[in-house]
Parts: structure tokens; sequence; C-alpha cells
């Protein structure tokens, strides 16, 4: 094979790779229509698992993604749809149940508290927080705030 061929055969194992790296980058996360919130690093769930439906919320109650998706100080994340997002096992890594002196404090104190690490806490503070704007903004009672109108059987 000729300096030119060997050349071209580098060259064009480069581009094909550049493309397809730049491609994998621009797919982003490929986001389900309806997740289930089982999690594996709970080795058993006490209550049916929630059934989350991300096309409803996304396009139907027009949910923006930083709603529910933020950074470590709780900002919401500016994403579009297919953007890459962690789960929110990946920083509220805590499965344990949240320690009874923080249970006992009440408002922004116990929200302070080590809630942020506690995966669950940080779940239903998430939804059952904006179910109860929606609420409040709706006047009405369309979104779930109890346990069995989410937790299905």
């Amino acid at each position: 094979m000729g300096t030119i061929s060997k050349k071209f055969v580098v060259v064009t194992v480069l581009m094909i790779s550049a493309i397809f790296l730049s491609t994998g980058l621009y797919a982003g996360t490929k986001v389900k229509d309806i997740i289930p919130m089982n999690n594996k690093a709970y080795k058993k769930h006490k209550k049916p698992v929630v059934i989350f439906t991300h096309k409803k919320h996304a396009e139907d109650y027009k949910i923006s993604c930083g709603d529910c998706h933020h950074d470590d100080k709780g900002k919401a994340l500016k994403l579009k749809m297919g953007d890459n997002v962690q789960n929110c096992i990946e920083c509220h890594k805590n499965t344990g149940k949240l320690p009874k002196k923080i249970k006992k404090l009440k408002g922004k104190k116990k929200k302070a508290a080590k809630i942020k690490e506690m995966h669950k806490e940080a779940m239903h503070a998430n939804c059952i927080n904006c179910h109860k704007a929606f609420n409040k903004k709706t006047k009405s009672k369309k979104a779930p705030k109890s346990c069995k109108k989410c937790h299905l059987k």
C-alpha cells in the first residue's frame, strides 16, 4: 500500500470516527414516555412503584425539564428534551430512612437538613411540592398529594 493510500485510509477512519462520536454526543438521553420509578438502589419497595408519565408531564402539563432536574444548589437546569440527564440517585444517594431528629424539624429547617442527600425524601418533596403548586394555581385537586394516589396497586 502506498503512502497516499495509507493517508487516505487513516483520514477516512478518523472522519468516520468523528461522525459516530458527534452523533453519539448529540443523541443525548432517550426519554421513555412512561417511567416506572423503581430503583435498583433499593433492596425492596415497601409501596407499589410509582409509574411516572414523563411525556404527559412534559407535553400536556407543560412542565419544563428544570422543574424536576436541578443542579447541586437546587437551581433549575436549562435542558431540552434529549439532553443528557443523570438519574436522581446519582446525587441523592442515601436510600436509608430520614433520621428521627430531622423528621421532627419543621419547615425550612427540615428542608435544609439532610434531605438533599436522601433519595426518597428528595423525590417526594419534588413531586408533592409541584402537585401542591399545580392545585393552588388551578384551584383544583387534580394533582395527587397522597401516597395511595401515586403508589397505585
